[in-house]
């Protein structure tokens, strides 16, 4: 071989190196794969591929320009359903089926392509690995290869913020919990005792004073046989160690080890801005999950809750670092947040308690689903069953006041308010479980715009807390009586076909509002909308949009593999969704789910555009099915 043809294959090889799957292969795999390429060139408007061709299918990777698949089952406006670019490869279903390509392939412009012939592409795939993994699991093979990426960014980003070095502002966890140096002993006790903390300060005009901590009421208090009467600052230690707010975390510990003390006060101008615990500094590295569940188990205050709340967005950071999967993180989130509205629900309950009512408070939305990000309001609803001589009417009386207040104590932890009112304490959303099924009975058989709106939410249903029979109940009810108005599904189905993926003809994507895509209404809700709609038509139990996934797979005879490329398309936009809202989170910026493409990687964009065909061929069989 001339060297001038060792310098075109390594110059190929070079080049393929660039993308994925070629940039996770061995060096020497490809290189033989570009040994055994061919280069070809295709004028603008010329098919690369067709199903009425009869030569064997081979191995395409396009080097410079676009291809464009067309697929007849599409709607007749948009026969254009994906766009390839530089680095891409197909047909690789074609391919490992021995079988012609179902759809038209087509140079969107001028396009040049190495081209394998099948048999070395099959024998690629039983010598590399990366590539046969890539070849039989392509969307999870990009995921993960991106969540490496995303992993080592975070993983380092989050060892920046949590270490040492970190400033002490950074690490107060909530305002100080203060008294007047007059306060007696048992105020101050007390006041510890409410709040669970382990410090209480004494402070005259924000200048602290003293500091009692419970270390201190074993020895000052309880074994010095004190007078609970007496003025606290009488048993408080008056040498107290300060530090600024810039000071790094370091500076405490060192404080703490020489003066054998488990609190430093932090005070900006000599006044007190917070206390940071020996325990703070422990937990300084990690916010552990068990820690968090348990600090809202316990919670005695909705300060505490508020806290905790914090916490979970900081779990959300330190997971994406240790690469916790999508659908496991947003499990999560959504548990936690499960068991603070839980735990709201009890303090209202113990300190307002309803008589001789049966009820269940109910999740909707993206609660009910299991799928909560960073970025979520409230979705909930509360089904009640009356007893001999109750009435739904004087049940809703009582029920109303208290579902606003576990709203607004919602709101206060960051859970804002729905603006469409879809909250348990709006009238039309609190009812019986004979008034829901009546509810639903109504959506399914009139079908009007508003109520195929609300079954979108409503129909994503779960108890939380309370009598979850009754949810059960409703469930089950809704299992029967979905499957047999198709119309109903048909009307729901031509909805959903209204949101279609913003996958683009002249650009990779569609964008709108600043050059953005919305990856919770083009991404996320064509997969969800479609779950629920067929997991209504075989009367699924699951709420779930992986889990309905999963569900109709057999009843509606879908390949298994096409249900796994479903589900990790929609991984990957509910990861895009976890790293935007942090990231704007960490830039102050309000949360939203709007993404300029143009920031994405390379790798993140090619990802993009798969997970949106997969939501198209996804939308290709609803329309299928439903005659759209």
């Amino acid at each position: 071989m001339s060297e001038a043809t060792n310098s075109l294959i390594q110059a190929t090889a070079d080049h393929l190196s660039q993308f994925a799957p070629f940039d996770q292969m061995e060096s020497e795999h490809v290189l033989w794969l570009a040994q055994h390429a061919t280069l070809a060139y295709f004028a603008k408007g010329e098919a690369v591929l067709s199903p009425e061709q009869n030569d064997p299918v081979a191995f395409f990777i396009i080097k410079q320009g676009v291809v464009q698949g067309e697929q007849l089952v599409t709607a007749a406006e948009e026969t254009t359903w994906l766009e390839l670019n530089e680095g891409e490869c197909f047909p690789l279903g074609a391919l490992l089926a021995s079988r012609p390509v179902t759809s038209v392939y087509r140079a969107g412009s001028d396009v040049f392509c190495y081209i394998v012939a099948a048999t070395d592409f099959l024998q690629l795939t039983k010598s590399s690995a990366a590539f046969h993994d890539f070849c039989t699991r392509r969307i999870a093979n990009l995921l993960e290869h991106s969540q490496h990426l995303i992993q080592a960014g975070y993983s380092k980003a989050s060892a920046e913020q949590q270490s040492m070095s970190s400033s002490l502002s950074a690490i107060i966890r909530r305002e100080p919990v203060t008294c007047s140096p007059g306060d007696s002993i048992k105020q101050a006790l007390q006041a510890m005792q409410d709040h669970g903390v382990g410090a209480m300060v004494a402070v005259e005009n924000r200048l602290p004073m003293g500091i009692l901590t419970l270390h201190d009421v074993l020895s000052r208090v309880v074994l010095a046989g004190a007078d609970l009467d007496r003025p606290v600052i009488g048993v408080m230690s008056t040498n107290l160690a300060t530090l600024p707010p810039h000071a790094p975390a370091h500076e405490a510990a060192l404080a703490m080890a020489k003066q054998g003390i488990r609190h430093v006060l932090v005070t900006d101008k000599g006044c007190l801005v917070g206390v940071v615990s020996e325990k703070d500094l422990f937990n300084l590295q990690r916010v552990g999950l068990s820690r968090i569940s348990n600090a809202i188990r316990h919670a005695a205050t909705l300060d505490v809750l508020k806290q905790c709340a914090r916490d979970i967005q900081q779990l959300a950071r330190n997971m994406l670092a240790q690469g916790v999967a999508a659908e496991q993180l947003t499990q999560i989130i959504t548990t936690l947040n499960d068991l603070l509205t839980t735990r709201i629900i009890e303090l209202e309950l113990a300190a307002n308690p309803i008589e001789d009512i049966e009820f269940c408070w109910l999740a909707l939305g993206s609660e009910g689903r299991f799928e909560q990000t960073l970025n979520t309001d409230q979705d909930n609803g509360i089904i009640f069953a009356p007893k001999a001589g109750q009435t739904p009417a004087a049940l809703r009386e009582v029920l109303l006041p208290f579902a606003r207040r576990i709203n607004d104590a919602l709101d206060a932890c960051g859970f804002p308010l729905c603006n469409g009112f879809v909250m348990a304490s709006n009238p039309k959303w609190c009812l019986s479980l004979e008034e829901w099924q009546g509810t639903f009975d109504n959506w399914i058989y009139h079908g009007a715009p508003m109520d195929l709106l609300h079954s979108t939410i409503f129909f994503d249903f779960r108890p939380l807390y309370g009598a979850s029979h009754l949810g059960e109940a409703l469930r089950a009810w809704l299992q029967q009586a979905a499957p047999k108005n198709t119309r109903f599904l048909h009307q729901l189905a031509v909805n959903a076909l209204r949101n279609r993926p913003p996958l683009g003809v002249v650009r990779d994507f569609v964008t709108s509002e600043g050059h953005t895509v919305d990856l919770k209404l083009n991404g996320i809700t064509p997969f969800v909308d479609a779950a629920r709609i067929f997991s209504l038509a075989v009367g699924g139990s699951q709420t779930n949009t992986l889990e309905r996934l999963r569900e109709i797979a057999v009843p509606l005879h879908i390949q298994k593999q096409d249900i796994d490329a479903y589900c990790d398309a929609f991984l990957f936009i509910q990861l895009l969704r976890l790293r935007l809202h942090h990231e704007q989170n960490e830039q102050g910026k309000p949360l939203t789910n709007r993404v300029d493409p143009d920031t994405l990687n390379t790798l993140d964009r090619r990802i993009l555009k798969e997970v949106f065909r997969q939501a198209r061929k996804l939308q290709t069989k609803l329309g299928l099915d439903y005659q759209v």
